[in-house]
């Protein structure tokens, strides 16, 4: 019964996305009100990490970036479908993007170095990720969904931008991957618990970040670069640089990277994925997200 439910929502999810790009931006705000209304435990996590991350801003400044993130997170409902469900052609042909360091990372492929390529989690990260595999050979790294039917949905669908997909809780593979000079994404913004990680701050806040990625550097000599993405007069942009990240400890390495995340998503901090418990282990699930 409740795979009918998610095939219906799938359905009727392709219907609405198969409209043309220029009406998205509009219902994208309508849908965000529904959201706002239906899923209000969502908005009440965004709002506790936004008031602790800018408790510099005013009490006016922090509501207006609340209100922002809540108008976006609609739009990722488009961004998600288009990266998951749009052909090569349609995607090219509608939505109008630009890359930045794709030279750079090409080289990097050509001479058979292995790039870790860290990123934010966007609200359009999936057409993120669709953009650059369209234009460059990448591998991905992501937590399987608990649903085992909506989890084939969205394998199918990441597979239309990345080459591969692996678990996050097999290393082994990824590892081999970079060894061998792929390109493989990777994200460490989100609270996995405390095992296998560092607490270190995040916007000034003590955060429990995944520290694999410093033994995963080590162990293959990968290159490390970051992908950028962010939304400037309806053009999608995605940066793509390359970073030094402080190798002398785990801690370290870990605190370096969560300093490069934080000035990224300063740039359009209304784009962040702020609805994830990013203090859970540190803060408190019960207590802080109550």
């Amino acid at each position: 019964m409740k795979n009918i439910f998610l095939s219906l929502i799938i359905f009727f999810w392709k219907i609405l996305v198969s409209i043309p790009r220029r009406f998205h931006s509009k219902l994208g705000l309508r849908i965000s009100r529904l959201m706002n209304v239906f899923l209000k435990k969502r908005n009440v996590i965004s709002k506790k990490n936004i008031d602790r991350c800018f408790a510099n801003l005013s009490d006016k400044e922090r509501k207006n970036l609340i209100n922002q993130n809540i108008s976006k997170s609609g739009s990722a409902v488009f961004d998600t479908g288009i990266a998951w469900f749009w052909s090569d052609h349609r995607v090219n042909k509608e939505v109008n993007f630009n890359i930045t360091g794709l030279k750079e990372l090409k080289k990097e492929q050509d001479h058979g170095n292995g790039v870790l390529l860290f990123f934010k989690h966007s609200l359009h990260l999936e057409l993120d990720a669709r953009l650059l595999g369209m234009n460059l050979d990448i591998y991905g790294v992501e937590r399987n969904h608990n649903s085992r039917f909506f989890d084939k949905v969205q394998k199918a669908g990441r597979l239309r931008g990345v080459k591969d997909l692996c678990d996050k809780n097999n290393p082994l593979k990824f590892i081999k991957w970079l060894k061998s000079g792929k390109t493989v994404l990777y994200a460490t913004d989100q609270d996995y618990g405390l095992n296998g990680s560092e607490i270190v701050d995040f916007f000034n806040q003590p955060a429990a970040t995944i520290s694999a990625p410093y033994k995963i550097i080590e162990r293959t000599n990968c290159q490390t670069y970051f992908l950028n993405s962010y939304i400037d007069k309806n053009e999608h942009k995605i940066d793509i640089v390359k970073i030094d990240l402080d190798m002398s400890s785990s801690k370290e390495m870990s605190q370096n990277l969560n300093k490069i995340m934080e000035k990224f998503i300063r740039i359009k901090p209304a784009e962040y994925l702020w609805q994830h418990r990013r203090f859970k282990s540190t803060l408190g699930k019960k207590d802080f997200y109550k």
